[in-house]
């Protein structure tokens, strides 16, 4: 059985940073693209960012430059390291992995999802 489990959120002020964590269990990361989204009340899920099973990644433009993905293979862990945070990076956080993922910005493209964690900027 496939579980997603993200942690890292929290409150920080404008121009801080996170480093959020998805621990998988049930499958390997190496082989998975991975990706990370969120979602703001009242507003649709969003991607972020992404990781293929051969390390290439992709960023939205809202956060190019500013959140770094990247996987630790041996811990089975992804991470999004974000910087600069800004009030409207305010959501809830996931990670999503998906073995076969066409267009990997869309949600309902990812097989798996975890509870995911929040993270709330404060000025």
């Amino acid at each position: 059985q496939v579980q997603l489990m993200e942690s890292g959120g929290g409150s920080v002020q404008v121009g801080g940073s996170l480093r959020l964590s998805c621990a998988a269990a049930g499958y390997m990361v190496r082989r998975y693209t991975v990706g990370w989204f969120r979602q703001a009340p009242g507003k649709e899920r969003e991607h972020l960012a992404f990781i293929d099973n051969d390390g290439t990644v992709n960023y939205a433009e809202a956060v190019k430059g500013r959140f770094t993905i990247s996987k630790d293979s041996a811990k089975n862990e992804v991470y999004l390291q974000m910087t600069s945070l800004k009030v409207d990076d305010t959501a809830m956080y996931f990670c999503a992995a998906g073995l076969y993922v066409a267009d990997r910005t869309l949600p309902s493209e990812f097989t798996y999802w975890g509870p995911g964690t929040q993270v709330t900027v404060t000025s």
